[in-house]
């Protein structure tokens, strides 16, 4: 049975409990946590998407779906790219060092948690900083992808302000015509992709195996940032359940594991992550 708590001070009370008691507790992050260093999550509190993120069969379906993808992606990355971690991803990190939470499984595609200090990181979801050529396999890194795209595009100037969690932007039509979609270096190919899981696209197998086998070993997981609504994060939650492991949520909003938690906190991030370290002693 879900134990949501309105008193956010005993609820920290009882996560700062259940956190000291299960030393290594695994986390599994999602994009409410990067919301305080400017990135946007997909969905709203109600749990409806904000935006329409690209979908995979869409991106491989043609050649003009991918001069969408990276004329918008080309801008994004300007701001994407600055993105620092917060002080939740601090918190985190700091937590881990002293002991108290292990392996981070996390939705996310900013390497923040990375950033921030943390290590044994799994990035479910892959990451922006990385490409793949869909044809040939070659891997590549974004920045230098980056550089080629700005030689390619020499007069593409669009400035906007807007982030979005999987880096691109809202451009129109007009804007994206004419812009050079990069090609593989090795193969020729328009098939260069983020390296990153699309909407509609699976998981990697060997991820979720690993996710899988911590979640089997954690002696207890705490949720933070995610509302849930993806299965590709949902089913650790429901895994943990069935093994009768130790479940707590922080989150802005209620989320579609909360029956699943003995402790459910919907509060900012960043400042119940710092209290929660310094209850915890460190």
């Amino acid at each position: 049975m879900s134990s949501v708590d309105t008193d956010t001070d005993a609820a920290l009370d009882r996560l700062a409990g259940l956190v000291d008691a299960a030393p290594g507790t695994l986390v599994l992050s999602g994009a409410g946590l990067s919301t305080e260093s400017g990135i946007p999550d997909y969905r709203g509190p109600d749990g409806k998407r904000r935006v329409s993120p690209m979908q995979y069969r869409d991106f491989v379906g043609s050649s003009e779906a991918r001069q969408r993808y990276w004329a918008r992606a080309f801008v994004g990355w300007r701001n994407f790219s600055a993105a620092a971690p917060n002080a939740g991803h601090l918190a985190v990190a700091r937590l881990q060092d002293a002991g108290h939470l292990g392996a981070i499984i996390t939705q996310n595609v900013d390497e923040l948690h990375q950033a921030a200090g943390a290590h044994d990181v799994i990035d479910l979801h892959g990451t922006l900083s990385q490409v793949v050529c869909l044809t040939c396999g070659d891997r590549s890194s974004r920045w230098d992808l980056d550089e080629r795209m700005a030689r390619d595009n020499p007069t593409f100037h669009v400035h906007t302000g807007e982030i979005r969690p999987d880096g691109d932007v809202t451009l129109d039509e007009i804007e994206v015509a004419g812009f050079v979609v990069p090609r593989c270096m090795v193969c020729d190919a328009d098939t260069i992709k983020p390296d990153v899981v699309f909407f509609g696209e699976s998981v990697p197998k060997d991820r979720v195996e690993r996710s899988f086998a911590l979640t089997d070993e954690a002696p207890a997981l705490i949720v933070l940032g995610s509302s849930l609504i993806v299965f590709s994060g949902y089913r650790f939650v429901r895994r943990a359940a069935q093994n009768g492991t130790p479940v707590a949520i922080v989150t802005l909003s209620p989320t579609r594991g909360d029956e699943a938690a003995s402790v459910v906190i919907n509060a900012p991030l960043g400042e119940t992550l710092t209290e929660l370290e310094r209850r915890l002693g460190r």
